[in-house]
């Protein structure tokens, strides 16, 4: 099954998708490209917004877009929610941190800060899984290599019971994109997602970065990203059950 981990398709709840007609065209792309699942993670930041109000505004753009999709005679990806958490100190002492997990999951997305990352945050990292049980997907990784420091922090996180998700334009990046791959094959990025946000402004664009893997990288890499993302994701779901 083919997985999109990240991206922004709910209707009019960040700086996604801005109307249910442009996430139904997401949905559509999406499904051109492959993708049969969606994991819809919209931004959570801590200092904007209360968790309720974030999984109250969440569960309306998600019900209003289900509710469209019924009406319609055509095939479009599924979709399950999760959020897109901005790393703050303390992460990993939120009470209510569970509730902000893609949905049947112990996966928390996390959008590490946009800086060097000190010993303090490595350690907010360990002490969710280590003490809270969780399983950190580290969003975009390819976004915090050019930071002072971070290569090593991000050898790091590849050492630890977590996963690393990277954004499919990654590989548009002429001079980094053999870093990305080399990292694929030896399995040190497990998943993949589009980070979509529009239609017209970082739209879908999966099927691209999948092609090139299967090029430089081989096919068994893309099935192994596959099984990955279908055995965290539906498993998970099973032992819930």
């Amino acid at each position: 099954m083919i997985i999109d981990m990240h991206s922004h398709i709910l209707p009019k709840i960040d700086d996604g998708s801005k109307s249910i007609e442009t996430s139904i065209e997401m949905l559509r792309e999406s499904g051109r490209q492959g993708v049969e699942l969606m994991v819809a993670t919209p931004h959570f930041y801590a200092d904007a917004k209360r968790i309720e109000k974030f999984l109250e505004e969440r569960q309306k753009a998600a019900a209003d877009l289900k509710a469209r999709i019924a009406d319609m005679d055509e095939a479009l990806p599924v979709f399950i929610c999760g959020a897109e958490v901005a790393f703050f100190d303390g992460i990993s002492k939120a009470e209510k941190a569970d509730l902000l997990t893609i949905e049947g999951t112990k996966l928390l997305l996390i959008e590490m800060p946009f800086e060097s990352w000190s010993d303090s945050v490595m350690e907010e990292i360990r002490r969710l899984i280590f003490k809270r049980g969780f399983t950190p997907v580290i969003a975009h990784v390819e976004r915090f290599f050019s930071f002072k420091g971070n290569p090593d922090r991000i050898r790091e996180l590849t050492e630890l019971p977590l996963y690393i998700q990277m954004n499919g334009e990654a590989l548009e990046d002429f001079w980094h994109k053999s870093r990305y791959l080399s990292m694929l094959k030896k399995d040190q990025i497990h998943l993949l997602g589009t980070d979509c946000h529009g239609m017209h402004r970082r739209p879908p664009n999966l099927l691209k970065a999948r092609e090139y893997i299967a090029r430089k990288a081989g096919q068994e890499v893309l099935d192994r990203i596959d099984k990955l993302g279908e055995a965290l994701l539906f498993q998970s779901h099973e032992q819930t059950d």
